[in-house]
């Protein structure tokens, strides 16, 4: 599913939700997974991302008690790190992903779109 933002008319971003992700713990969980979550630069601030994923959450809670997001490791996500740990998601517990399996210790990694920690919330 994808969800679509418009300011005064103009494509602003999107989000979309996988609602049968591959990420093992939410399949397993059968936990709709939010993704790409985009907003153009000039309508960034502008809450455009919070109404997304208000929308996005509300859809999901149709069909489960959890939503699940995952998000990169490197600066470039620092935005959406800062929005969804502020918005109640928190770490699934399980560590670092990369490439279709969890990192263990001891392993190296290289910091790229696929280093990816993921998070819950529960929603009401």
């Amino acid at each position: 599913m994808v969800l679509t933002a418009f300011c005064e008319g103009q494509f602003a971003g999107y989000l979309c939700i996988k609602w049968m992700p591959k990420y093992p713990t939410f399949k397993e969980r059968e936990i709709p997974e939010i993704r790409d979550l985009n907003v153009l630069l000039k309508y960034r601030n502008m809450g455009i991302a919070t109404r997304l994923l208000d929308d996005a959450e509300s859809c999901i809670a149709q069909r489960s008690s959890y939503a699940g997001i995952g998000v990169g490791l490197s600066r470039d996500y620092g935005a959406a790190q800062q929005i969804y740990i502020r918005r109640g998601y928190v770490p699934d517990g399980q560590g670092v992903y990369q490439k279709g399996r969890y990192l263990e210790q001891g392993d190296s990694a290289t910091v790229d779109d696929d280093l990816v920690l993921y998070f819950l919330k529960k929603l009401n």
